[in-house]
């Protein structure tokens, strides 16, 4: 009987032993799978995650109205956490915040980056990725007073800026005999050096053109002066039609007047129209994952937000190769 006991004893605790150990190895299966999940959920947050800190973009007044869109969109829909600062001192001027120990992060720029700069990036060790946000069109604009100058070709638009002529009437004999009012943004701004550069063949403009840092004041000056006349980037004229009237520019097929149809570097108002930019510091997108982020939001949303900000799109293949390099900097 005792036998017997001590027998029904030992089975049982090897029965135990037996469920333990199985019942141990799915602990350890379940504690394995747990790990496994999350280790894949580790890899989804870590793509969706909650980003901290702040991306700081300086620069072109022109490329600002679409920057400042793709970060007011960015903050509310994308990543709270994140404070991306949107400033506009010029692209020459944000150049020199940019190029710099512990610069911004981008600069907005409406001309390509100059010899001298990428030699300043280059001697600093700072690598500079160059990203097309963005087509513009140079748009010259009088008041809604003027009812004569709406309509100029390239070579009178010259003229007026070089000083070559100083009355409408020296322009077309039907025309006010007054004195033009010419006027546009300063050194400070790409707009300025691509009229320069690519309009003027890097003639200087006249003393009496009256230069501005600020966009809003070209506006009020313009507006406000029937004998103004002034050059900026599309998107202000689109934002202040209110105001101001474009000037159409007959390119030697009849007048073309600036528009999101027209303005395209093989279309109607080609020989007016510009690619915009902004850099990005590569390093700083390796080191910070906000900047990264941004980067890539901007260049995935870039052409749903071109044309309220009055540009034209880029190209969507443009854009994803952008995409596909920056992904690469995570």
């Amino acid at each position: 009987m005792n036998m017997k006991k001590w027998l029904l004893m030992a089975a049982l605790a090897l029965v135990t032993a037996v469920l333990v150990a199985c019942g141990g190895g799915d602990d350890a299966n379940t504690k394995e799978d747990d790990a496994n999940q999350d280790d894949a959920n580790g890899e989804k947050t870590e793509e969706t995650a909650e980003l901290e800190g702040s991306v700081v973009i300086d620069g072109s007044g022109t490329v600002y109205p679409l920057m400042a869109r793709l970060a007011e969109e960015y903050m509310t829909n994308e990543q709270e956490g994140v404070s991306v600062e949107v400033s506009r001192a010029g692209t020459s001027a944000g150049f020199k915040r940019f190029l710099t120990e512990n610069g911004t992060d981008f600069n907005d720029a409406s001309r390509q980056m100059k010899e001298e700069e990428q030699k300043e990036a280059d001697d600093l060790g700072i690598d500079v990725k160059e990203l097309k946000v963005a087509l513009d069109g140079l748009t010259f604009v009088v008041s809604k007073e003027n009812d004569w100058a709406t309509e100029m070709t390239p070579e009178q638009v010259i003229q007026i800026f070089k000083g070559d002529v100083k009355k409408w009437s020296e322009l077309n004999p039907e025309w006010p005999d007054e004195d033009i009012q010419p006027m546009g943004p300063n050194e400070n701004h790409g707009t300025y050096e691509f009229f320069y550069e690519s309009i003027l063949d890097k003639t200087d403009l006249a003393d009496h053109v009256n230069l501005q840092q600020e966009y809003s004041t070209l506006v009020k000056l313009v507006s406000e002066d029937k004998n103004g006349i002034a050059f900026f980037g599309f998107g202000y004229y689109v934002n202040n039609k209110d105001e101001l009237q474009a000037v159409s520019i007959d390119f030697g097929e009849g007048a073309v007047e600036p528009s999101l149809e027209t303005i395209a570097e093989d279309g109607e108002y080609a020989d007016f129209t510009r690619p915009v930019f902004t850099y990005l510091n590569v390093d700083h997108a390796k080191e910070k994952p906000q900047v990264a982020n941004f980067a890539i939001y901007a260049m995935n949303h870039v052409n749903d937000f071109a044309g309220e900000t009055g540009f034209a799109p880029i190209p969507e293949e443009e854009a994803a190769e952008n995409v596909k390099f920056l992904e690469q900097l995570k």
